[in-house]
C-alpha cells in the first residue's frame, strides 16, 4: 500500500481534468456493440476505462490505437462463447457489460477483482430472468453467467440501488427480440440514465421517453458505428473546485458548461455554499470568499459526496447533505469512511437518516489517514492536506489510478 503526504500551503496553477471514465465506457461499449469502425477521441487512461477497454477485445471488438487517447474500435460480429470476461474493479463496467452479454444467446462469465466482488448485483438476478436470461451459480455477487436470448418485456423495475443497473438495460434491450417497457420506481441518479440516452442515440439507438420514468425500447435494432468524443469529467473536477472555493488560485480548464454529467451538479452546490463561479478563457475559476454553511441534495450525484464534505468541512457551523444512503455500495462504504477519516482530522460528521450533517471549522488538523481503497477519498483527503494545519499522511494514495492516475502529478505541478 502506498502512502502520500501532502503539506499545506496555498497552491496556483490550471488544473487540465481527465477524460470522463463514465462517458468513456458507455461509448466504447456501444462501439463494440457497432457494426464498422468507430473513433473514440479524449479516451482516458483510467483503471476503469483499461478494464472496459480489455473486455469489449475479450469480446471480439478490434481496438487500435491511433494515438494516446485515440482509438479506432471495430466492432465485434457476434457474442464470443464460453468465455469469462473480468471488470476488474469496475462497478459501472460489471453492470453495463452483464446486461450487454445477457442480449447474446452465448454463454458469458462476468467477474471481477477487489471491492467489485463484494458490491451486490441482485438487481440482475432478480431482473435478467423476467427477460428470458438464465444465469447460472449466481449468488448475488461476481461472478455471474449469463446466457440470452433476451426477450422483449414490459417490466417495472426499481431503480434506487443504483442507476448503473438502468444503463445497462438501456443498452441490452434494443438487441432483445421484441419490444419493452420499462417503468423505473424510485430512480437514482437520473442524470446518469440521461448521459446513457445521449450516447445511445449517438450510436444510433432510439429509445422513446414515455413520461420522466417510463422508457419504450423497440428490440432489433442495429448499434450503428460513430466519431465520439470523451468529455471533461465534472466527477474528477469536484475536488479541485472545492480547493478552488478554500482558496487555491486555480483554473479548472477541460470542463463542458453544456454537459449532461450529474456532477456537473457541483456547481449548483458551491453557489449554495455562497461561492461564486467565474468562467474564463482558461477555464472555470472558483471564488468562495462569501461561503457559509449550505444544504444540498446529492441523490442525484452521490460521487460528488467526499469533494462536498470536504468543502463543509472547511465552513465553521452545520452543513447538511442528503442523499448520505446512496454510500453504502460503492468502492467502500464511503459514508462511513468519510466520518472515520474526517473524524481523523478534528471534524465530526453525522450520518442521520439519508443525510451527513457535517460540524465544520476553520481548519482541519493534520495526521494519518486512510482511503479506504477509495479513489474518491483518496483524493479529497489529499485536498484537505492543502489546507490543513499540519500535514496529511493519505494511507491508500494508488486507489486515485481507479479514475484519476495522475491526480497526485497534476498536484505536485501547481506552484505554493
Amino acid at each position: 500500500m502506498a502512502s502520500i503526504t501532502v503539506k499545506p500551503g496555498i497552491r496556483k496553477g490550471i488544473i487540465h481534468v481527465p477524460p470522463s471514465k463514465s462517458d468513456s465506457q458507455r461509448a466504447l461499449l456501444c462501439a463494440a456493440l457497432a457494426k464498422g469502425k468507430s473513433i473514440i477521441g479524449h479516451v482516458g487512461n483510467s483503471a476503469d476505462e483499461e478494464a472496459m477497454l480489455r473486455a469489449i477485445s475479450d469480446l471480439g471488438a478490434t481496438v487500435t490505437v491511433l494515438e494516446e487517447g485515440k482509438y479506432a474500435i471495430e466492432g465485434m460480429s457476434s457474442f464470443p462463447k464460453n468465455i469469462h470476461i473480468n471488470a476488474h474493479e469496475s462497478g459501472l463496467a460489471a453492470r453495463l457489460l452483464t446486461a450487454a452479454c445477457a442480449a447474446g444467446d452465448e454463454k458469458i462469465t462476468i467477474t471481477g477483482s477487489g471491492s467489485l466482488v463484494s458490491r451486490t448485483m441482485a438487481f440482475y438476478g432478480d431482473v435478467l430472468p423476467q427477460f428470458g436470461v438464465e444465469l447460472s451459480d449466481f449468488n448475488g455477487h461476481l461472478p455471474m453467467t449469463v446466457q440470452g436470448p433476451m426477450l422483449g418485456k414490459e417490466i417495472e423495475i426499481d431503480g434506487s440501488i443504483s442507476s448503473q443497473f438502468i444503463s445497462g438495460l438501456l443498452i441490452a434491450l434494443p438487441l432483445a427480440q421484441g419490444t419493452s417497457v420499462l417503468k423505473i420506481v424510485n430512480l437514482a441518479s437520473r442524470l446518469y440514465v440521461d448521459m446513457t440516452l445521449k450516447t445511445l442515440l449517438a450510436f444510433g439507438i432510439d429509445i422513446e421517453k414515455i413520461d420522466q420514468d417510463t422508457y419504450s425500447i423497440v428490440g432489433d435494432q442495429q448499434y450503428q458505428a460513430s466519431d465520439y468524443t470523451i468529455e471533461g469529467d465534472w466527477s474528477a473536477a469536484s475536488c479541485w473546485l472545492t480547493a478552488a472555493a478554500l482558496g487555491a488560485d486555480l483554473a479548472i480548464n477541460g470542463l463542458s458548461s453544456s454537459s449532461s454529467q450529474a456532477d456537473k451538479q457541483m456547481l449548483a452546490a458551491l453557489i449554495s455554499a455562497g461561492c461564486s463561479v467565474h468562467f474564463s478563457t482558461h477555464g472555470i475559476r472558483i471564488n468562495g470568499d462569501k461561503k457559509h454553511p449550505f444544504e444540498f441534495d446529492a441523490h442525484d450525484c452521490p460521487d460528488l459526496f467526499p469533494a462536498l464534505v470536504t468543502l463543509a468541512a472547511h465552513i465553521p457551523g452545520t452543513s447538511i447533505i442528503h442523499g448520505a444512503n446512496r454510500l453504502i455500495h460503492k468502492e467502500s462504504n464511503r459514508a462511513a469512511s468519510l466520518c472515520s477519516e474526517f473524524l481523523k482530522l478534528g471534524i465530526a460528521i453525522e450520518h442521520i437518516d439519508d443525510a451527513l450533517h457535517i460540524h465544520g471549522k476553520s481548519s482541519l488538523l493534520g495526521g494519518e489517514v486512510h482511503a479506504h481503497n477509495d479513489h474518491r477519498i483518496a483524493m479529497a483527503l489529499g485536498i484537505c492536506g492543502l489546507f490543513s494545519q499540519e500535514p496529511i499522511v493519505i494511507n491508500g494514495s494508488e486507489s486515485v489510478g481507479k479514475s484519476y492516475p495522475s491526480f497526485w502529478v497534476e498536484m505536485d505541478a501547481l506552484t505554493v
